[in-house]
């Protein structure tokens, strides 16, 4: 079999230019007749497939969530520091043009319109009412899950608020300042967009909105924790600006959110709670593996609520326990392979999992964990054993769907999902990294 190393190299290769069909995608229209729509991408937006379907299997992911453009945007800077290729920093200075100008959007502009006629009748059930649409302005417009990628708002009806978009912007905008030389139009436009991020994270942290998977309304603890991490990255960037005062106030905040993460642990059940939804109503999905995404897109190393917290470590544990038992695909799997990993317990999205950037998740969360271990080497093949997996299920093409059927293997769901690429990027590059640190420990 190809040496492990090499296929890695290789798929990383793949994943690089596939990860760019999803960026800017203007020779790609999409159609949605039932809606009477006609989509034609405008330059910076990201549609988290260019992959076009209509639930005909394959689900409608053609729009530009924020969230996942954000996911994107991270995986671009981690090809920019490796090539040094300044085609990357062009397509952010489009992204960052391109957000900036959805802050224009105002869905009192859509109410009254004759647009509703022309959707077909089976279609109008799905349409966001005149009210919910009355509401998409202003600040409020950083709370909406996804647009079209022409830049227009989203006319049916979806999950949101969804908070945790503006965050994950933040984090990705700063992270490009650290690494990246900016014209002074494109240093005047990510100011812009850093500070509008940053106040949206500070003024709804503390609100009820959806989760990860735009499933539940509550208090999740993936958006508190990247809301901390911006909040908390921006207080560092406002001080270098002696803003001081609001600076102070993103700090206090950051400090307050990570405190009120301390109470998602479950002491009885060993691991981080995923939510706790409106009015303490039950939910099924405390067990998920977007608190391993909270960890890794947080990017923070410091003791608690990242990569070296011994409780993100014992979840870990518990989701490779749960989707070991629940996946038929990980039973009498292949030595040197680790189970793949999907969302939470039941989930009957499509296959129901397995979800190549869940098990891609699982894999960078031990590699940047290694960084700081006494068991690096452990947390090293523990981390390509989820990558053997991966390996497993990936086709000789490495095109990359969002899911690998738990039962069969079959790639389901949205295929060439741009997050899949982008976690395959950012968790080879994690590994990437991580080797010098183990190498160094094991002499």
């Amino acid at each position: 079999m190809e040496p492990l190393d090499r296929w890695i190299e290789r798929q990383y290769r793949h994943s690089a230019a596939a990860l760019m069909h999803s960026v800017s995608p203007l020779d790609i229209i999409k159609t949605r007749p039932g809606f009477a729509q006609t989509v034609k991408p405008r330059k910076g937006s990201i549609v988290a497939s260019p992959v076009l379907g209509a639930y005909d299997p394959e689900p409608d992911y053609f729009f530009h969530w924020f969230r996942d453009s954000a996911v994107v945007v991270e995986a671009m800077r981690d090809l920019f520091e490796d090539t040094g290729d300044a085609k990357y920093l062009g397509h952010f200075a489009d992204f960052v043009s391109f957000s900036l100008s959805l802050q224009g959007l105002d869905g009192r502009h859509l109410a009254g319109a004759p647009w509703r006629d022309a959707v077909a009748p089976d279609f109008k059930q799905f349409l966001r009412t005149e009210e919910d649409l009355s509401h998409a302005r202003g600040d409020t417009l950083s709370g909406e899950t996804r647009v079209n990628a022409d830049g227009t708002l989203d006319i049916s009806k979806w999950p949101r608020p969804q908070n945790d978009g503006p965050p994950m912007r933040a984090i990705a905008l700063l992270n490009w300042q650290a690494c990246a030389v900016f014209s002074d139009e494109l240093s005047a436009d990510v100011d812009a967009l850093l500070r509008a991020d940053l106040r949206y994270t500070q003024s709804h942290w503390r609100d009820a909105c959806f989760d990860i998977w735009e499933e539940e309304k509550g208090f999740h603890y993936y958006t508190l924790r990247v809301s901390a991490a911006a909040l908390g990255a921006g207080a560092e960037w406002l001080e270098g600006r002696e803003e001081n005062a609001e600076a102070a106030v993103y700090r206090a905040d950051a400090a307050v959110i990570l405190k009120k993460l301390d109470e998602y642990w479950r002491e009885d059940l060993q691991f981080l709670k995923s939510r706790v939804l409106e009015a303490n109503a039950h939910t099924s999905k405390e067990l998920d593996i977007a608190v391993l995404f909270a960890a890794i897109h947080a990017g923070a190393d410091a003791p608690v609520h990242s990569v070296r917290d011994v409780r993100l470590h014992a979840t870990l544990a518990k989701l490779e326990a749960l989707f070991d038992a629940e996946y038929p695909i990980n039973r009498n799997r292949a030595a040197g392979r680790g189970p793949a990993m999907g969302r939470y317990a039941g989930d009957v999205y499509y296959s129901g999992g397995a979800y190549y950037f869940s098990t891609l998740a699982a894999a960078e969360f031990c590699f940047r964990a290694a960084l700081h271990s006494a068991s690096s080497a452990a947390l090293l093949a523990r981390g390509d054993a989820y990558l053997e997996t991966v390996r497993a299920y990936t086709p000789a093409n490495g095109d990359l769907s969002e899911q690998f059927d738990q039962r069969t293997g079959a790639q389901s769901s949205a295929r060439q999902l741009a997050w899949s690429y982008a976690a395959f990027i950012t968790c080879a590059r994690a590994r990437r990294i991580a080797l010098p640190g183990v190498t160094s420990q094991q002499r």
